[in-house]
């Protein structure tokens, strides 16, 4: 059996899916309720500075895109740091971390960006046996506006700074919450590694308006006929959320930075994808939230079938091996050629792909019929129009219907005679190759 047991910057859990720093761990009720469910660690909700609660807005808080069947892709929350005494949580985490002493409990924090803010609740954090803090550089809506969470995040030197502050003042490991609302996701990376940072988090949310309402022109969710920017998170993410992630695994001067991931995880096969790029573990927010805690038992034993089927005893033994194959264009291939092929035993003759190709692509795609009514259609590839962009495979409903088959070099079309691939053995010495030596 595989051994999900994880070790994140000296963190210990029984296996690498943690909850997000979110709504789900605003409190002991919910984070006793996710560890019964099996949840290896949490994130506790972004404390802020002892004194008056924050006030979060009494109405809708979230807005959602779905896709046709209802399923929800995306989310957006306009909801702040916890709007709880931050006494209530300390006692709270500190009890939490008593009865579960085998789960991670890292604490998110967010304070003005002035030294003495930082100094004060550090200590009373640790007194409560916490494992870590996650330093919230993300939250983009609300208290951004305030100088904290993205305002902080955005600004490589002001990262640097706080996390230098941290690390004088705490020996918690500290976990750096980057924003993904900035052009080059390597800059604060570098700066939370300069500044001593045991580690960085990402991505938080994307800044977004997921609606506006046509009836009352305001953004949604709409607080008495106002609306306003949030947080997006869900499914719809996680692609920009691996491009940042795997920027920062590759990248030589934060090479070796442990990473934990966060973005669109709803299965154990998005979490697999992650570590792949480098993340020692994950975050999950949205699913649990859509779905309930217990999804993470499908996680681990996804994981856990998968490791198994591989070969994999630990997580360690595949962490990061996707992060060489990650390359810049440049770099690529361009000998290599592939062709669409379709299975006509599984094709249903619908003609996604034909109009799809004819209309918006490279009109590779042959439809034809016989003079018989009620006759099928069919639909070929015509190898030689063909680039094989793959956007039949994508548009086909029927999965697996068509595929893309690598090409030797120098095969041929048999319909034309045409040479319909290159030499792509020799590409590193290739004169079309920027890399060729």
């Amino acid at each position: 059996m595989a051994d999900l047991s994880n070790n994140f910057v000296g963190i210990k859990s029984p296996n690498p899916f943690w909850l997000a720093s979110a709504p789900p761990t605003d409190k002991a009720y919910n984070v006793e309720r996710a560890f019964r469910a099996g949840w290896g660690g949490v994130m506790w909700k972004t404390l802020g500075e002892d004194g008056p609660p924050v006030v979060n807005v009494n109405g809708p808080r979230y807005g959602a895109i779905f896709g046709g069947d209802r399923r929800l892709i995306g989310m957006n929350n306009i909801e702040l740091i916890t709007d709880r005494e931050l006494q209530v949580n300390l006692r709270e985490i500190k009890q939490v971390k008593k009865n579960w002493p085998d789960r991670a409990v890292v604490v998110s924090l967010m304070v003005p960006c002035e030294e003495e803010a930082w100094k004060t609740i550090l200590p009373v954090v640790e007194e409560t046996g916490a494992d870590g803090i996650e330093l919230n550089f993300g939250c983009p809506h609300g208290m951004s506006e305030r100088g904290m969470g993205a305002a902080v995040g955005q600004v490589p030197e002001y990262i640097e700074m706080v996390t230098r502050w941290c690390k004088a003042n705490t020996n918690m490991p500290v976990i750096v919450k980057l924003t993904p609302n900035i052009t080059d996701i390597r800059y604060p990376a570098r700066a939370a590694h300069k500044g001593g940072a045991d580690a960085v988090s990402l991505i938080n949310t994307i800044n977004s308006i997921t609606n506006v309402n046509l009836d009352n022109f305001a953004p949604e969710p709409t607080i008495d006929g106002k609306g306003t920017h949030g947080g997006y998170c869900g499914p719809a993410v996680k692609p920009i959320a691996l491009n940042m992630v795997a920027e920062i695994a590759r990248d030589a001067q934060t090479k070796g930075l442990p990473i934990s991931g966060i973005g669109g995880i709803t299965d154990w096969r998005d979490a697999a994808e992650f570590m792949a790029l480098g993340s020692g573990n994950v975050q999950v927010c949205t699913a649990a939230m859509v779905y309930g805690f217990k999804i993470v038992e499908e996680m681990i034993s996804g994981l856990s079938n998968w490791m198994d089927e591989k070969g994999y005893t630990s997580i360690d033994d595949f962490v990061g091996k996707a992060v060489p194959n990650v390359s810049d264009w440049q770099y690529l291939n361009l000998n290599h050629i592939t062709k669409a092929k379709i299975n006509q035993d599984l094709c249903i003759e619908c003609g996604r792909c034909f109009i799809a190709c004819e209309d918006t692509s490279h009109q590779a795609i042959m439809a034809t019929k016989d003079n018989v009514e009620g006759a099928e259609r069919h639909f070929e590839v015509m190898e030689d129009e063909c680039v094989g962009c793959n956007l039949c495979v994508n548009v086909c409903p029927v999965e697996n219907c068509i595929e893309m088959v690598a090409l030797d070099a120098g095969t041929m079309d048999e319909r034309t005679g045409k040479q319909v691939s290159g030499d792509y053995a020799n590409w590193t010495t290739h004169p079309n190759n920027p890399g060729a030596k």
